[in-house]
């Protein structure tokens, strides 16, 4: 479902990233671990189609990312990867249900309502789908932001550090909402933390960890 070969990121100062080889499953939960600097994003945003790797290839769903055009990219992107940012990023001037019908159209998608309400409701939020971002808690709005990740069915979910801005309360309920949502719609998880919150309260099959250590010797080999 998701693979990733000779994957490396180089970047302006000449630094240079370089990740192990990647194989995951239809349907797989994963955890990716590492300390904040070892490379987390980098690596999470390649996967999303968000930042080209210098070398290498991610293949998602039989498709390389990064053979396709720049539209072609962002319309596959759409339809088939869902992402959860730390911060929810939902653009204020939209109310929460506008926001959603906008990831629809990013997909190519038609405008469903219905779709909305039911993505809503699974994560108890349909009640703010006339609200703005403003007029929501930071929990709220982290809700939205994954209903936003999931309103396309995306075969792939990937989760950017979800839980970091969040209470030990939010924490688990996004955590465990994100496990099975993407349970229940047939979805590949990866979460990328660093937070012991997640390790303790996600049951895991799978973990992919980044060394600090080995990506720091990168560094400074560069």
């Amino acid at each position: 479902m998701l693979r990733t070969t000779h994957l490396t990121k180089i970047f302006a100062n000449g630094a240079a990233l370089h990740f192990p080889d990647w194989n995951v499953g239809d349907g797989e939960q994963w955890l990716l671990l590492g300390e904040s600097g070892s490379g987390k994003t980098t690596l999470l945003h390649m996967l999303a189609g968000l930042l080209k790797p210098s070398n290498g290839e991610v293949i998602v769903n039989g498709t390389d990312l990064y053979a396709l055009r720049a539209r072609e990219l962002d319309r596959f992107r759409g339809r088939s990867i869902g992402i959860v940012f730390q911060q929810p990023h939902l653009i204020r001037s939209m109310t929460v249900e506008e926001n959603m019908e906008l990831a629809q159209g990013f997909a190519g998608a038609g405008k469903d309502s219905l779709r909305v309400r039911e993505v809503l409701d699974a994560l108890d939020m349909d009640h703010k789908r006339r609200s703005f971002p403003h007029e929501l808690s930071q929990g709220q709005a982290q809700r939205v932001g994954i209903a936003r990740a999931l309103i396309n069915r995306p075969a792939l979910l990937l989760a950017d550090e979800p839980t970091s801005s969040l209470d030990n309360r939010n924490a688990e309920a996004v955590v465990r909402l994100l496990s099975e949502l993407a349970a229940s719609q047939g979805s590949t998880l990866v979460i990328s933390t660093h937070d012991d919150r997640v390790k303790d309260a996600f049951f895991k099959d799978f973990t992919f960890e980044l060394s600090h250590e080995r990506i720091s010797d990168q560094l400074e080999k560069s």
